[in-house]
């Protein structure tokens, strides 16, 4: 059926599978909107979104999947944290009932500008700044995807004139009509690949849905050195308004870094800045700056207005965040790094020497991206986590010292014992989190939890 079929019917009936932050907003937008909704999750629901279905008078269970009460619907919003090869999903798309992620679903109900960010690396990063700069200059705008509240519930009870969006590879997955009005892709490196079959090209095709519906009057911001984008974009030839940056001026760049100055250049002004006025340090967070800087020009935020903003940034909670200094020892919280590439760029930034705390669940990782890295700033690892394998195999005989932890107290206690005056001890873990942990917000906690203790 066409979004106004969809629109225009508000007897049909929605199931929403997962009742977390995207799940619940899900509800809420589609009850306004008149539907017949029920929730389910295989999980216990926290007690605000039960609270929130229970406000807005909405059926719900939990710890099961009732699938007669599921396979009747006539459209699914399922959690992106749900598999493609759910045994309930694959049933469901085996009778033609349409699966969608809950952007999908919120972006037909707002007509507010749409900036979209994705990449394997620097999305939360680069989707914060961008809010940033625009609530400083002064935009009704939301902020929503993987950070922030659900872009459903904001679309439900708020009346943004704009949205800043960041999208994982899993959201991107459920989408089908949704339109980025400006669309930012960061990089793309392996990832997730458990989840696409091992197949980097499947993860490519995923990350490249966040163009599908843009026109000559939307934007395309990407990384101009990434060689996997450069392949697609070949392939794919976009319709979009193209804007590439790069930390070096090409015939193509639109942002880029020249004489120590950046450099933006739109269709309306050029901005420049003093590089070393930017608040983020670290080439990956030069590229992430680039991309925001470039977002704002492209709504017309004024040139003052964006160096303020770039200058006075914070920066995001478990992304290289420095905990604490500890007998002359820097301890730093990259949490946030749950594939091999995004440790790349933390060790790129660090100063030997160092004591690396990684492992977790692996995604198919391939570690030889970090060895040079490794083995040339780290005195010592500690794997965390409860298989080690993998990484012995890769590590040992590479490095003098490699110890195991079960705990993140373990692994904390063990650095102690290890680091000297001028280490750094790096939490960058190259994984996901869910062997021991909650999430990498409960490892990043933790972490700096047990660090402030010693």
């Amino acid at each position: 059926m066409t979004v106004k079929e969809i629109q225009s019917n508000p007897a049909r009936r929605i199931a929403i599978l997962g009742a977390g932050e995207s799940g619940s907003g899900a509800a809420v937008l589609a009850k306004k909107q008149g539907f017949d909704v029920f929730v389910s999750d295989l999980s216990e629901i926290k007690p605000q979104y039960r609270e929130i279905l229970e406000k807005n008078m909405i059926a719900y269970e939990y710890k099961k999947h009732t699938e007669s009460l599921i396979l009747n619907a006539d459209e699914v919003i399922k959690s992106p944290g749900i598999p493609e090869k759910a045994p309930l999903i694959q049933k469901l798309k085996a009778q033609g009932t349409p699966v969608i992620s809950e952007i999908e679903f919120a972006g037909r109900y707002t007509d507010a500008k749409k900036i979209c960010i994705t990449g394997s690396n620097g999305k939360t990063t680069t989707t914060m700044l961008t809010y940033h700069i625009l609530k400083n200059a002064g935009l009704n705008v939301g902020l929503a995807g993987n950070v922030g509240n659900s872009f459903a519930m904001q679309v439900a009870e708020n009346d943004y004139d704009c949205y800043v969006i960041e999208l994982s590879s899993f959201q991107l997955d459920g989408m089908y009509d949704f339109k980025a009005d400006i669309a930012v892709l960061l990089n793309i490196t392996p990832d997730h690949l458990d989840r696409y079959d091992y197949d980097m090209q499947n993860y490519v095709n995923s990350k490249f849905r966040i163009l599908q519906n843009q026109t000559e009057n939307d934007a395309f911001i990407y990384w101009n050195d990434d060689p996997l984008i450069a392949q697609e974009i070949k392939k794919l030839k976009p319709k979009s308004t193209l804007y590439p940056f790069s930390d070096k001026k090409t015939d193509e760049t639109k942002a880029y870094v020249e004489n120590k100055k950046i450099i933006i250049k739109t269709y309306n002004d050029t901005f420049t800045m003093e590089e070393e006025l930017v608040a983020l340090t670290g080439r990956h967070n030069l590229y992430n700056s680039l991309a925001s800087g470039i977002a704002a020009k492209l709504l017309d935020i004024k040139n003052d207005s964006i160096r303020q903003s770039l200058s006075d940034f914070r920066g995001v909670e478990h992304r290289l965040e420095k905990v604490a200094r500890v007998r002359g020892v820097e301890y730093v919280n990259d949490s946030k790094a749950t594939n091999v590439n995004s440790c790349w760029y933390a060790l790129q930034s660090m100063k030997p020497p160092v004591v690396l705390i990684l492992g977790g669940t692996d995604k198919g990782n391939d570690y030889g991206e970090i060895e040079l890295f490794v083995k040339e700033k780290c005195r010592a690892l500690i794997f965390l986590g409860i298989d080690n394998s993998k990484l012995h195999h890769f590590f040992d005989g590479k490095i003098g010292t490699i110890r195991d932890a079960a705990s993140m107290k373990e692994a904390v206690d063990q650095a102690y014992e290890i680091g000297q005056m001028g280490d750094t001890v790096l939490l960058s873990p190259c994984c996901a989190s869910f062997d021991l942990f909650q999430n990498y917000e409960d490892r990043g906690r933790q972490f700096k939890d047990c660090v402030r203790r010693l």
